[in-house]
């Protein structure tokens, strides 16, 4: 079976690092077109032989992308569109129709707060929509997509890219210029309000001789920045920026931490791969399980939850002399084999043959 994979922009974002995981695994002849520069994802997605095709398409209008993507799929003679992210659905969509692809499948890693006229067009051509959770599903069940044609996919984790070393540690730590006693409180994702990371900054400041270290880059960066210098501890606040992969930077934190409240928290899964202890705001995996050690959720209703369970987990980790917890999983369902396995499912029902 031949599988163009469209994708907005496979940048070192989550939504190109799952496509990064499901095209090495998939028993297909996948190709990937990007909407943007492919970026370090695209680039690694390439270098395991998948081609990747880079389509310039800033300032084009709807319009002109769909042409672009028509020309791409009735060159290739595809047998299966699959989009991914919100960007690339409703052009990859229109497409794949208008080429005459049999198949179309979308997967929506978030849904807009108000969705527009073409978005609920476009919906009409995917046979089948992926998410990531039953909360995701509940608004296109709303919209109008029937109920036979949601799959609910969770994203995944592949353990081993998490896998924690001692010397990448310490590299990463000498690099940033932390001490290696030093706690550092890590938290991972995009600069903006909704990750609320300005609620790590305030409570750094209350947990005595601990480094914050924000990784990732994002509209934000700018007013977080200004907001550690008037609560005090911008000498203690570290801004790694945008990095191709978060291991490394997972390595070189103790603790983690994700105070937003409306994320589906596969950063908290790759922080629990990494051994890192957990703190989190919301989790889809997570929710409602009391069996899964060394991470806890925070109280939305009590602004000292976070401050408290960051200077507990500190204690903690001093009791343990730094020594890192064990990798753990969510759940077989939350791995990067089974997601693939579930894609391809979906594939066999609606492909040729």
């Amino acid at each position: 079976m031949r599988v163009l994979h469209v994708i907005g922009a496979a940048a070192a974002d989550a939504g190109g690092h799952q496509l990064r995981m499901l095209v090495r695994r998939l028993p297909h002849q996948n190709e990937v077109v990007t909407l943007t520069a492919g970026g370090p994802v695209a680039a690694a997605i390439r270098a395991s032989g998948v081609p990747v095709h880079e389509l310039d398409t800033a300032g084009d209008r709807h319009l002109t992308v769909v042409r672009k993507l028509r020309r791409l799929m009735r060159r290739g003679r595809f047998d299966l569109v699959h989009t991914h992210l919100f960007r690339a659905g409703v052009p990859g969509r229109a497409a794949a129709r208008w080429a005459g692809v049999p198949v179309a499948v979308a997967t929506e890693h978030r849904l807009p707060r108000v969705p527009g006229v073409l978005f609920l067009a476009g919906r009409r051509y995917a046979q089948v929509t992926v998410t990531a959770s039953d909360e995701l599903a509940e608004p296109l069940r709303r919209w109008g997509v029937p109920g036979e044609r949601i799959e609910v996919i969770p994203r995944a984790v592949d353990m081993s890219e998490f896998r924690y070393d001692p010397a990448v540690r310490a590299a990463v730590r000498a690099r940033l210029g932390i001490g290696d006693r030093t706690p550092v409180v890590g938290g991972v994702g995009r600069l903006e309000p909704r990750k609320q990371f300005e609620r790590l900054i305030r409570a750094i400041g209350e947990v005595p001789g601990a480094t914050l270290l924000l990784v990732g880059d994002g509209p934000a960066r700018a007013a977080l920045e200004g907001l550690a210098a008037i609560e005090g501890v911008a000498d203690r606040v570290l801004f790694a920026g945008q990095v191709p992969h978060a291991r490394e930077m997972l390595c070189a934190m103790d603790i983690f931490a994700s105070p937003a409240t409306d994320t589906f928290g596969l950063v908290v899964l790759e922080a629990m791969a990494a051994g890192l202890p957990a703190l989190f705001g919301s989790c889809t995996p997570l929710a409602g399980r009391t069996d899964v050690d060394d991470c806890r959720r925070l109280s939305p209703h009590d602004p000292e939850s976070l401050p408290r369970a960051l200077r507990t987990e500190v204690l903690l980790l001093d009791e343990r002399h730094g020594e890192r917890l064990p990798a753990r999983s969510a759940g077989k369902g939350y791995e990067a084999d089974q997601m693939a396995l579930s894609v391809g499912r979906i594939y066999d029902r609606f492909g040729p043959g």
